[in-house]
């Protein structure tokens, strides 16, 4: 049986990158979602210069008119899309209570409002056909056990891992929807110092996205192993 359509999300570097090229490699025909179109599509040519199965949408998640004619390009390449990891995020600088209402606003589009505009618009694509894997690409620093992270970013990030929660309550049993911490992370986000290739969490999002029927959901993962809210 052929695998199912991939979308990653902001997956034109860093993680979101490794994510696809991981899912790609595996034999999973990946459309690579990127706000720049021209990054995400010098990526994907790259990619099938390798014989990867790989195409390029632009796709700007804080943009809902950018998100429908996103999902209007799956459809149009009638891709049985399967999985979807929302892995597009922005981490802006600056305290919560005194950061610009711009930045705080941004966060929220970005980082909660778009993988919830995926998610309603993909899932029940899903469920038709009877199988869907949502992978969130969260953080520690939306833990409340781990104490939450600075600014606007942790609220997000917590918000983001209560609408995974939420998401996997209200769908169907087919369809299984999880967050994940992809650690520190060697990314323009995470910085040169940061203790871990992109490769390493991408494992976990592969990992998550071939669930078998009986795997997890509504959980928090890292490493592949449940972690705290």
């Amino acid at each position: 049986m052929k695998s199912p359509a991939v979308l990653v999300t902001g997956a034109n570097r860093g993680i979101g990158l490794a994510i696809a090229e991981r899912f790609a490699r595996a034999g999973f025909p990946v459309l690579l979602g990127a706000r720049v179109h021209a990054a995400g599509r010098a990526e994907a040519t790259r990619l099938s210069a390798e014989g990867l199965d790989v195409h390029a949408i632009e796709l700007d998640v804080a943009d809902s008119a950018s998100v429908v004619r996103a999902v209007a390009e799956v459809e149009r390449r009638e891709a049985k899309l399967g999985v979807l990891v929302n892995n597009a995020g922005i981490l802006p600088d600056g305290a919560l209570l005194t950061m610009p209402e711009a930045g705080i606003e941004a966060s929220f589009a970005v980082n909660v409002l778009g993988p919830l505009r995926l998610i309603r618009a993909l899932s029940p694509g899903m469920a038709a056909r009877g199988f869907g894997r949502i992978v969130n690409v969260s953080s520690g620093w939306g833990s409340f056990a781990q104490g939450l992270g600075p600014g606007a970013y942790g609220v997000t990030k917590a918000a983001l891992n209560a609408l995974t929660v939420r998401a996997a309550a209200e769908l169907p049993k087919t369809v299984k929807c999880n967050a994940m911490c992809p650690g520190w992370v060697r990314t323009r986000m995470g910085g040169a110092g940061a203790t871990l290739a992109p490769e390493v969490p991408a494992e976990t999002a592969f990992w998550l996205g071939t669930l078998p029927e009986n795997g997890p959901t509504g959980g928090f993962f890292r490493d592949k192993k449940p972690v705290e809210w």
